[in-house]
């Protein structure tokens, strides 16, 4: 199962007033207005620790490559599930460079490798 984390209390560049939805809260509500992509769970996060980079997602799957994406805005949520399916479709996370997103291509800030099993 893949699943596309929304970090809900990214700020992004805006101030936001009290009690004011946050960028980060406007984006995990645009990406669940309708069903998440098939193998695809989405689930909100208080904080992903790229505070500097707008609004964050990231997309993990047990045995594949994880990737953080930053500037992220909610007009981005058809791309930003565009993309999680396609790396849901993949066994190892590495969608080819051209079937990917441009926000993905363009806004990647990490890719971490799988976590080894030990023998």
């Amino acid at each position: 199962m893949t699943v596309l984390h929304v970090c809900t209390t990214c700020r992004g560049t805006e101030e936001v007033p009290e009690g004011g939805l946050r960028p980060g809260a406007r984006l995990h509500a645009a990406l669940t207005e309708g069903p998440a992509p098939a193998g695809v769970t989405v689930v909100p996060v208080e904080c992903l620790s790229a505070c500097n980079t707008g609004c964050a997602v990231a997309l993990s799957a047990p045995g594949r490559w994880a990737y953080v994406y930053g500037h992220m805005t909610p007009a981005d949520a058809p791309e930003i599930l565009k993309g999680a399916a396609a790396y849901a479709a993949t066994a190892d996370g590495l969608v080819p460079w051209r079937e990917r997103p441009v926000i993905f291509r363009k806004q990647s800030l990490a890719r971490i490798p799988p976590i080894q099993q030990e023998a």
